[in-house]
Parts: C-alpha cells; sequence; structure tokens
C-alpha cells in the first residue's frame, strides 16, 4: 500500500471499467450511452487504440434542445445522426498509468480538463482518471489500488 496522496499514481486511482465508442457511431448512440451509465465523458477508439473524446457537454451543444419536447421536429432528430467524430475532441490530453496523481492533477488546472485518458504505447487504453478519481483518492487514500 503506497503511504500518501502524493505518491499515488494515475494508475492506482483511475477507472479501469469505461465505456467506449467509435468514430461512426451516432448521437444517439452516445446520448443513449450517457443516459445509461451516468457519467461524463465517453472515449472514442479506433482499433484498440483512443482516438478522441466526448463529453456530455459536448454532446449537449451538437444535438437540438428540442429532442424530447413537444416541439421536437424531424430536422431535431436529424441531429441525432451526426457521427462521434464530428463531436469528439481529437488527441485528447492523456496520462499514463506510472504518472502521479500530482502531476495529473497540474495538467488537468493547466489544460482546462475535467478527465484524462489513461493509456499505454499507441496509445492503448487502459481507464480515465476524472477530478472526482482525485478527490476520492485524496479522501481516503487506503481505497485506492497498489
Amino acid at each position: 500500500m503506497q503511504s500518501s496522496f502524493t505518491e499515488l499514481s494515475a494508475g492506482a486511482v483511475m477507472s479501469a471499467r469505461v465505456v467506449t465508442v467509435t468514430m461512426d457511431d451516432s448521437l444517439a448512440t452516445i446520448r443513449r450511452l450517457f443516459q445509461e451509465h451516468r457519467f461524463h465523458h465517453l472515449l472514442v477508439v479506433e482499433r484498440g487504440s483512443l482516438v478522441g473524446i466526448i463529453s456530455d457537454r459536448d454532446l449537449l451543444k451538437a444535438i437540438s434542445p428540442n429532442i424530447g419536447t413537444l416541439s421536437e421536429t424531424d430536422r431535431d432528430r436529424a441531429t441525432l445522426n451526426k457521427r462521434a467524430h464530428h463531436i469528439m475532441t481529437r488527441n485528447p490530453v492523456t496520462v499514463q498509468a506510472t504518472t502521479s496523481i500530482e502531476t495529473a492533477a497540474a495538467l488537468m488546472l493547466e489544460k482546462k480538463v475535467s478527465c484524462l485518458p489513461v493509456t499505454s504505447g499507441n496509445q492503448r487504453l487502459e481507464g480515465i482518471l476524472t477530478w472526482r478519481d482525485i478527490l476520492r483518492a485524496l479522501i481516503d487514500p487506503a481505497r485506492t489500488r497498489p
């Protein structure tokens, strides 16, 4: 077990279970995933490698605000046919599992992001580190993985 918060690594704190989509998944699929899983970021992968990230805010900006209301039109519904690659952030800021929590937190602040995909060589996805994961580790570092 690691002795202090500052000695923790991203790999010890990250969420290893991630939900991913491909570049050609529709915004309807992405919307459903956000609704089902109640998280804020989806990772976009192609052939096992990370190529982008989509936040729930990215989705909200891309679809019509009339979706699911009495004012919904065919044109509003058509916004759900766009694809992930239309709204994803390409080349997201990432860290490796060995990156220290302190370094990861500083990177989040510097780049103004709320999560960091955790990757290994060739952008192979290992997990995701969010600001919530960091706060949880700060409050209870004993609950982290070795």
